[in-house]
């Protein structure tokens, strides 16, 4: 019989040279190359106290890099602190809290800071990726908006009970999508209390500024709002369409008593067939437009309604909504070409914002670690960091399925590939493990990332 025991190993810590996540190399040098680490630095001098040994920027990219290793709270920063050769110097626990407690004390400066040097290095990256960026090809940016939940398991400012009867916090999110070869990018995260409303349009307008203020400015007048149905109302939409604004939208639609009739009008041949998420005819779904069916003279000009019926799957539970055993459901949008089927599918893959907040809640933003409302605030900037910088690495860094990658994948396969630090000939090499199965992955990025100039 073939001996299937483990060999007894020895555990000791006095190894010399070695670091963990060595993977993370990769985020210091997409710090680098966006110049976020910079434009950060000069963004949040005015906070730097005299004599003060670590820069303010510097402490928050840190933040950032350690959430996006997998961090959750302040004190993950000592992952980075016990690798200098890696991450260089790291401040203490007492200094990182006092910063955030002092950018909390000055909230809409410290956050205009912030935004600022997001947008920079983020007009950097998307320039640095030339065909892999949104709206390279000429295309809408499209700007994803939702609100989640966050569950709050101790008293924390403005923590209030939510709509779906939890205890926390209601943010409203803003997305840039990369496509069906990428990820997304976090334009917003916009801190609400937990009893805020789910279809606000004040709250949707204002994420809609900050997402827009976030583009390249070349990009600002070819974007692409999508929301569920929360967002398809009049004073929102009112607001996307204002003359000289030139945004574009694709919002659910609530069905009302005047739809439902509206849909029991449509004629048998109107409705053609709806298409799944590879463009294909989908059996046992249809669209169809009924704009020229509703009374729309309060809304904005040129506001298109389109309706979608489908056979529930085997098992759902019928809504007394439903019409003749069909699920209806309805968009607004102002495109006036294209076929209903491609832009009843653009809508749906607005389903991915629901991919990218998961993705958000693993990295940093499942549970806030401060119990001020502000101090907050300024940690949901530092997951937008963490989440950029995790998405411009893949798309500066990485082709094909990689670029996909969710952080949970990213970490296991690109941090923790453990290496050793060797210093000669007045220079330092990062050796990766060479039984690592990704290992090969990781140098040819790295190659990648140094073969652009720093920002």
């Amino acid at each position: 019989m073939k001996n299937t025991a483990r060999p007894k190993i020895i555990v000791s810590a006095d190894g010399k040279g070695l670091v963990s996540q060595a993977g993370g190399r990769l985020l210091t040098q997409t710090l680098q190359v966006t110049g976020l680490d910079r434009a950060l630095s000069q963004g949040l001098e005015r906070w730097r106290a005299p004599r003060a040994v670590h820069d303010p920027g510097k402490i928050i990219t840190d933040l950032a890099t350690a959430v996006a290793l997998g961090g959750d709270c302040l004190a993950d920063i000592a992952t980075l602190r016990a690798q200098p050769d890696l991450y260089g110097p790291v401040a203490s626990d007492p200094v990182v809290s006092r910063l955030i407690t002092t950018l909390a004390a000055d909230t809409p400066r410290a956050l205009k800071a912030i935004r600022a040097a997001r947008a920079a290095a983020r007009e950097r990256a998307w320039r640095l990726a030339g065909d892999a960026a949104p709206g390279a090809d000429g295309a809408l940016v499209t700007v994803d908006l939702d609100a989640t939940i966050l569950i709050a398991h101790s008293e924390k400012e403005q923590a209030t009970p939510t709509w779906k009867r939890t205890f926390g916090f209601h943010p409203m999110t803003a997305f840039a999508d990369h496509g069906p070869d990428g990820s997304g990018e976090p334009l917003a995260i916009m801190l609400r209390p937990g009893n805020a409303g789910s279809n606000t349009a004040a709250d949707h307008i204002d994420a809609a500024r900050l997402a827009v203020a976030q583009l390249p400015r070349r990009l600002r007048r070819r974007v692409l709002v999508r929301a569920d149905s929360a967002g398809g109302t009049r004073e929102f939409l009112t607001w996307l369409t204002r003359p000289g604004r030139r945004l574009q939208y694709s919002t659910g639609f609530t069905i009302t008593p005047d739809i439902e009739d509206a849909i029991l009008k449509v004629p048998a041949a109107a409705w053609t067939p709806a298409y799944d998420s590879d463009s294909e005819v989908r059996e046992g779904a249809w669209v169809a437009e009924i704009t020229g069916m509703l009374d729309l003279t309060s809304w904005p000009a040129g506001m298109r309604v389109i309706v979608r019926k489908e056979r529930p799957h085997p098992g759902a539970q019928l809504r007394f909504t439903d019409i003749d055993g069909h699920r209806f459901t309805c968009l607004a949008t102002d495109t006036k070409g294209g076929q209903l089927a491609d832009l009843e599918l653009r809508h749906r893959r607005r389903a991915r914002c629901e991919d990218r907040i998961r993705c958000a809640k693993d990295t940093g933003l499942r549970n806030l670690p401060l119990h001020g409302f502000t101090q907050n605030q300024i940690w949901c900037e530092i997951v937008a960091l963490a989440c950029e910088l995790l998405a411009w690495m893949q798309m500066l860094a990485f082709t094909g399925p990689a670029r996909r990658w969710e952080p949970k994948r990213v970490r296991l396969r690109i941090f923790t590939c453990a290496g050793r630090i060797v210093r000669g000939s007045r220079r330092l090499r990062l050796r990766l493990a060479a039984n690592w199965p990704w290992a090969d992955d990781i140098t040819t990025a790295c190659a990648r990332l140094q073969a652009l100039a720093p920002g």
